[in-house]
């Protein structure tokens, strides 16, 4: 479990936004393997809030006979619960998937970030100037599972496209790549400690040397999430809740946890949401970092966190046009985001 002060998380998204100016290279960038139980007291330590979805019952006091069980999501459940995410990659104009070779392996990366799909499709239109590519938006919770289980830690790198015969779906391995920025993040929250603070804190706006400093330290010390892909870093603050709007047959709006993709998504609403509130205008969050692939590997057993009732927030950033290939595949977001609505837009935080 991480605690950190709100300065020092906003310093580290200003890191983040800062990284294009300081030479890295791209393994500098992505990297972080992760926290390998998720247990009870991660998640249901929150400040001032009692248990995970409202309440003020400290489960932390109760016994594990008291603590209520939920059961393992199902295949179907995870594909809805990952339907509204998108993940983008590199395809042609009929919606093909651009196969690469990394060390004799056929590789197919989807990745969280459009821009760095982009990227990639801009370096493969160089090798390859007479391929006709375009970027195709996918539903995570449709090719999840494909994913999961090719998921293998060797390392890896982009190659020219294969010129030989196609290989079988089978011989595929599917990958997902993180967002360059948000593992910076994650690795900066991870090594960022109060001795950076305070000098963070003393020398106001952060020069060239300090961020240099700091992305440094981040790709020297930091120990986890160090791999170029399948490592996908979570973020969620213990405090923030948000109320999803009651379905016919209920009477209550269901309180739920959202847990974000990109860390200055979470972190702008929750000084959005601090900003409007004198009550909670001092209160520090309590920031956690997670795995995707626990997450969803917790999940499918039986389990003392209600998952059904955490939201995965995708990146702002990843906005999905009516024209994008593969836009019609990409569900609606189960809360409602729009402004006053219970979902991000809102800034909707219950049980503080």
């Amino acid at each position: 479990m991480k605690y950190l002060q709100l300065t020092l998380l906003s310093a580290a998204i200003g890191f983040c936004s800062a990284v294009s100016s300081v030479p890295a290279s791209r393994n500098s960038i992505f990297g972080v393997s992760h926290k390998k139980d998720i247990s009870l007291s991660s998640l249901f330590g929150v400040n001032r809030g009692g248990a995970l979805f409202g309440g003020t019952k400290n489960v932390e006091n109760e016994t594990a006979a008291e603590r209520p069980k939920y059961p393992a999501m199902s295949s179907e459940e995870i594909e809805d619960w990952l339907a509204h995410i998108p993940v983008f990659a590199v395809t042609d104009k009929e919606g093909q998937g651009v196969v690469l070779k990394s060390n004799a392996t056929s590789v197919f990366y989807f990745f969280m970030n459009v821009e760095m799909a982009n990227a990639t499709m801009n370096g493969l239109k160089q090798e390859n100037p007479e391929m006709d590519l375009q970027i195709s938006a996918f539903s995570l919770g449709k090719i999840w599972f494909r994913i999961r289980e090719s998921a293998k830690p060797n390392d890896a790198t982009l190659e020219k496209l294969d010129e030989g015969s196609a290989p079988s779906q089978s011989d595929i391995d599917y990958r997902l790549v993180p967002s360059n920025r948000d593992i910076l993040g994650a690795r900066m929250l991870l090594t960022m400690d109060e001795k950076d603070s305070e000098e963070l804190k003393a020398g106001g706006t952060p020069t060239y040397e300090m961020t240099k400093k700091i992305i440094e330290k981040a790709y020297n010390e930091s120990t986890k999430f160090k791999d170029p892909y399948n490592e996908i870093p979570v973020f969620l603050i213990q405090q923030m809740r948000m109320q999803k709007k009651p379905e016919e047959n209920e009477v209550e709006p269901v309180t739920i946890l959202p847990m974000y993709f990109n860390l200055q998504d979470m972190v702008g609403i929750w000084q959005k949401f601090t900003a409007q509130s004198p009550d909670t205008a001092n209160m520090e969050p309590a920031i956690q970092l997670m795995d995707l692939f626990e997450i969803l590997d917790k999940a499918q057993e039986e389990t003392e966190v209600d998952w059904r009732n955490v939201l995965l927030v995708p990146s702002a950033a990843n906005q999905i046009s009516q024209g994008t290939p593969g836009a019609e595949s990409i569900a609606q977001s189960p809360v409602d985001d729009s402004p006053g609505g219970p979902g991000p837009g809102a800034q909707t935080l219950g049980d503080l």
